[in-house]
C-alpha cells in the first residue's frame, strides 16, 4: 500500500465509476420517458386550468370601425334680393288697383326756436320756457358766504399799509452805547378793532426788544375786513434800530 501511495499507480487501481455513469443515465431517461408518456396515456390527470387554456380558442377580432358618413351635398341657393326682385316687370296686369291710405302723422311737439312766438314760447320750447320761466318761477337764493372762523393770516407788507397810528420807538440808550442796531421781528395778534391783542418776540438784538414791543403796543390799524366783516389778524411786525434814526 506504501509503495502504491508513493509511487505513480495509473492503471494499477480499478474502479467501477464507468458502469455507475451508465445506470444513472439510464435510470435518469427513464424517469423522463415516463413524465412525458404519463399525459399523453393519460390526459385525465393534466389540470383543468391547463388543459382549459390549451383547448379554448383565440378570441376573435375586433370589428371593423362602421365607415364614415356620406358627405351632404349642399346646394348653392341663389338668392334674389328686393331691390332686384321688384325691377322685374310683372308677368300680367291686375284688373283691379287698391289705393293704400296712410295715417295722417302725429303733429310734432315744437321745441328750440319755435317756441318765440310771442316770447311766451310753447310749453316744451327752450327759448320759450326760459323766457316765460323767469317771472314765474322761484327766485334764487343766494347764499351767504360763511363768516370767517379764528384770526386769518395776513402778511406784514400788507398790514403795514393799513397803519393808522405808528409811535416810533425809542432807542435804548444802553443799545446805543454799545452800538447795538438791527431788526427785531414781532408776532402779532391784530383785534377785529385794529388793536394789537398780543405781542411776542420772534427774532433780533435782546437790547432791543423791549423798546420794540412797547412802541408796538401803541399802534393802531384799520379793521381787517373778510366779506365785509372784520376779522383778526395773525401777522408779523418789523421793527429796525439805526443809529441815524434817532
Amino acid at each position: 500500500m506504501f509503495e502504491d501511495s508513493l509511487m505513480e499507480s495509473g492503471g494499477q487501481i480499478k474502479t467501477k465509476s464507468k458502469y455507475w455513469m451508465i445506470a444513472t443515465f439510464v435510470f435518469n431517461l427513464a424517469i423522463l420517458a415516463t413524465m412525458i408518456l404519463i399525459p399523453l396515456l393519460y390526459p385525465e390527470a393534466l389540470p383543468k386550468t391547463a388543459m382549459t387554456a390549451m383547448l379554448s380558442a383565440p378570441p376573435p377580432p375586433p370589428p371593423p370601425p362602421p365607415p364614415p358618413p356620406p358627405a351632404e351635398i349642399v346646394k348653392p341657393m341663389k338668392v334674389v334680393s328686393e331691390i332686384d326682385a321688384g325691377l322685374h316687370a310683372p308677368t300680367k296686369i291686375p284688373k283691379d288697383i287698391k289705393m293704400l291710405k296712410e295715417d295722417a302723422a302725429p303733429p310734432q311737439n315744437m321745441a328750440g326756436v319755435a317756441g318765440m312766438s310771442g316770447m311766451g314760447g310753447s310749453a316744451g320750447g327752450v327759448l320759450g320756457g326760459v323766457m316765460g320761466g323767469m317771472g314765474s318761477g322761484p327766485p334764487v337764493v343766494q347764499r351767504a358766504a360763511p363768516k370767517p372762523t379764528g384770526p386769518q393770516r395776513v402778511s406784514s407788507g400788507t398790514m403795514a399799509g393799513m397803519l393808522i397810528s405808528r409811535p416810533d420807538p425809542v432807542y435804548p440808550p444802553i443799545a446805543k452805547a454799545a452800538h447795538v442796531q438791527g431788526a427785531v421781528i414781532l408776532h402779532a395778534m391784530i383785534s377785529k378793532t385794529g388793536t394789537i391783542e398780543n405781542l411776542t418776540v420772534v427774532s433780533g438784538p435782546q437790547m432791543l426788544s423791549g423798546a420794540a414791543v412797547d412802541a408796538v403796543k401803541r399802534w393802531k390799524y384799520k379793521p381787517y375786513l373778510l366779506n365785509g366783516e372784520p376779522t383778526e389778524v395773525d401777522t408779523t411786525i418789523t421793527v429796525n434800530f439805526t443809529f441815524g434814526a434817532n
